[in-house]
């Protein structure tokens, strides 16, 4: 989950102008404006919206308001309310927290990226590619943040192999080579998300708010046929522009990296029972995610759903016993401090206030009137998409699409299209954030590291921004239809 990066003025502003703006709003509009209740949820929505944007309050915490105001002010009945904190979809992202937890515990997350790292060779762009390969892969299964932090001494070592023998100032290719490499490690852990339900929160905000509006659900398997090709598009042009164009580096082999990596490994020592375990149960839990509809359809019944899957995968971390003798086992309840409770959390407020906006019919009314706006649906998907992905630079992408989703989606209807095909690129576009450090927590880990300067990221950032609408528009227009 990111992290605050607000001003603390901006917070203090935010912090009293949220209860404010409620006050207000509920006092002042009328109970006919749409529907009786439509002022009240807009009072409160508006209060969250400030807080998520100012950061007045933590994120979660600013999540739990619905819960609250909703029975108090007559819009929900408490059940109605809490249902929403207990959808499926966020058993589905705690089974995917807890099977993360497992790879973090046991370093098999770092054994995988090493050895494809390892793989790409050690010239300057050979060395990037590993990176960016590695990085994007595990970013599809765990935290982005925890992604970024685990690969980012990796890099630093390799980047200090080119100083370790000489005093002298670094040539303009070595210096590139440090950008690019801290680049891609950021943009490769944002952008690996994509390719999977449980690889970003943005994605799973989306898929439950389709499941709560549309009774539409979206197998694990049918995501990645589009998110995993439009990943590794984006990743790959983008890894060959930051390295052919933006910062070249001209580096034929860096010395010593090979056995940098190789040190890493042996240090890891061999591959032990627990390893073992947790990929064995990670790999049959991913390969039941991807083929649970063949699965259903010889099993003869629906049997099997990403929920029941993810809960499995992330339960059998800690009843299958490492040492029986011991009677330890793979992960302990202790472990699970480290879980992100707080983006589940969140997930149950952004459904819990997209209810409400629905049952007062204020996200029919604006995707009505943006709908009768809209001269195009080409040119509206495309808006979209860019508002996205540049409002996402400045908040967090989580509380973005928690309030921009429902607006689609009533836009959508209001046209007589699947939301889908327009919530799904939206989505995509709330992970696209590559211009500046505050962005998401892998830009500014990467930025930390002080190989870089904010120019040289808004350099790269920009190219990045404009490739990835390119490409999540096309991907919209001829992956989406085809696929969903």
């Amino acid at each position: 989950m990111e992290e605050s990066n607000s001003h603390p003025r901006i917070k203090q502003i935010g912090f009293v102008a949220g209860p404010l703006t409620f006050l207000i709003l509920v006092n002042w509009i009328s109970p006919d404006f749409i529907s009786p209740q439509a002022g009240k949820v807009l009072a409160v929505a508006s209060w969250m919206i400030i807080w998520w944007i100012a950061e007045a309050a933590p994120v979660p915490v600013t999540a739990l308001l619905p819960l609250i105001t909703f029975p108090f002010l007559g819009i929900m009945k408490m059940g109605e309310a809490a249902a929403p904190y207990a959808n499926p979809i966020i058993f589905l992202f705690m089974g995917g927290f807890m099977i993360a937890l497992a790879l973090e515990k046991h370093k098999l997350h770092e054994r995988i990226a090493l050895n494809l790292v390892r793989i790409t060779g050690t010239s300057g762009n050979g060395i990037i590619l590993g990176f960016t390969i590695a990085t994007g892969f595990i970013s599809m299964w765990i935290s982005n943040t925890a992604t970024a932090m685990m690969m980012l001494p990796i890099a630093i070592s390799v980047i200090n192999l080119l100083r370790r023998t000489t005093t002298d100032s670094i040539t303009p290719g070595e210096r590139n080579f440090g950008i690019a490499l801290m680049l891609v490690i950021a943009y490769a852990a944002n952008i690996g998300g994509v390719a999977t339900i449980i690889g970003t929160p943005p994605n799973v905000v989306l898929v439950g708010l389709l499941d709560q509006f549309t009774h539409e659900k979206i197998a694990f398997g049918k995501w990645m046929l589009v998110g995993l090709p439009l990943s590794a598009t984006t990743l790959g042009l983008g890894y060959f522009i930051i390295t052919r164009f933006i910062f070249p580096n001209g580096l034929t082999e860096i010395s010593g990296a090979d056995a940098l990596i190789k040190n890493r490994l042996t240090d890891l020592g061999p591959m032990r029972s627990e390893e073992k375990l947790v990929l064995i149960i990670f790999t049959l839990t991913s390969l039941l995610w991807i083929f649970q509809q063949p699965l259903n359809l010889l099993l003869g019944n629906d049997l099997l759903n990403d929920t029941n899957i993810g809960m499995a995968g992330g339960a059998l971390m800690f009843i299958v016993p490492s040492n029986f003798t011991q009677f330890k086992f793979l992960l302990v309840w202790k472990d699970t401090e480290k879980l992100s409770w707080g983006i589940l959390i969140l997930f149950g407020g952004g459904l819990c206030l997209a209810q409400g906006l629905s049952s007062a019919g204020i996200i029919q009314a604006v995707g009505g009137y943006i709908a009768q706006q809209s001269q195009s649906v080409n040119w509206l998907l495309f808006g979209l998409i860019t508002a996205s992905i540049f409002i996402t630079e400045l908040m967090s992408n989580v509380a973005l699409v928690q309030i921009f989703i429902p607006v689609v989606f009533g836009i959508a209807t209001n046209l007589g299209i699947d939301p889908i095909l327009l919530g799904m690129p939206v989505a995509f576009g709330a992970s696209m954030a590559f211009m500046f450090p505050v962005a998401t927590p892998p830009n500014a880990i990467v930025f930390s590291s002080g190989h870089m300067k904010v120019k040289d990221m808004m350099k790269a950032g920009f190219v990045m921004n404009i490739l990835a609408l390119i490409l999540i528009y096309v991907g919209a227009k001829l992956l989406i239809p085809l696929i969903l």
